[in-house]
């Protein structure tokens, strides 16, 4: 391995974080496993699991004057093979060390190997290169009109504005379909009404085709009352969004806009 540079301790610190996240990071045992198995000293194995890796990669980059104990430690913890079944954490990790890294001109590659990509010098620009809910949103082949409608907040990871600017594009697309300037519970009900729709999901001609028809518009209605109203009347800090909750409602605009594609004009 090439000899790299070392890391500075608050980049350090920082994925240090990430890798021994509370939630998401790897356990006790897995860091310890990992030091062993890069022949890393376990200094102080007692203390919380970020300070306990710290210490140990710390020591060791104190002591041999290279910052490769880091990258070394990195792709044993991000083997693919080891999240087979967990995609979504690997994913996690990858995606929140990218954003750390990118300051020290390295990256996290799908492949769990680090490489090396020019320094980024802003925050701006380390999310933009990590994108963690976008790149998570490709690979649940989400549909294209989430993305018109929400790019600037997916780059920076904006789960809250995310999701609200995805569903007002939802409102946006079947206004366009359909021709009305309403919005809401009184859009929908209009629409997609089944004594006179405008636009109809199916044939409309079997029992099984309206109630089709009329679930789809409970969905819209219950995704503008449920998600998009709170989220344009509260403030962010009042109503919190998590990054599983954006991409389950990002999950449900995708299959509605797979609905609206089919959708034809009575």
């Amino acid at each position: 391995m090439e000899k790299i540079e070392v890391f500075d301790a608050q980049h350090l610190q920082a994925a240090c974080k990430i890798l021994a996240d509370t939630q998401l990071g790897l356990t006790g045992s897995e860091i310890g496993y990992i030091l062993a198995d890069c022949k890393l000293q376990d200094i102080a194995p007692q203390m919380t699991k970020w300070k306990r890796l710290f210490n140990a990669l710390i020591t060791a980059q104190n002591n041999y004057e290279v910052g490769n104990h880091l990258i070394m430690f990195i792709t044993r913890a991000l083997n693919p093979v080891s999240y087979s079944r967990d995609k979504d954490t690997f994913n996690w990790r990858k995606n929140e060390l990218n954003v750390v890294l990118a300051f020290s001109g390295f990256e996290v590659g799908d492949d769990g190997k680090v490489r090396r990509i020019t320094k980024e010098a802003t925050l701006k620009g380390a999310l933009a290169r990590a994108n963690a809910l976008k790149h998570t949103l490709e690979d649940r082949k989400a549909h294209a009109e989430i993305f018109k409608y929400c790019q600037a907040e997916l780059l920076n990871d904006n789960y809250f504005h995310a999701v609200l600017e995805a569903i007002k594009g939802v409102a946006e697309r079947i206004r366009s379909l359909s021709g009305l300037g309403t919005d809401g519970a009184e859009l929908v009900n209009t629409v997609f009404s089944i004594k006179a729709p405008i636009l109809a999901i199916n044939n409309l001609q079997t029992e099984t085709e309206i109630s089709e028809q009329k679930g789809f518009g409970n969905i819209l209605v219950g995704l503008f009352g449920t998600v998009r109203n709170p989220t344009a009347h509260a403030p962010k800090i009042v109503w919190q969004m998590s990054e599983q909750d954006a991409l389950d409602i990002f999950s449900l605009v995708s299959f509605v806009h797979r609905k609206l594609d089919i959708a034809t004009k009575i």
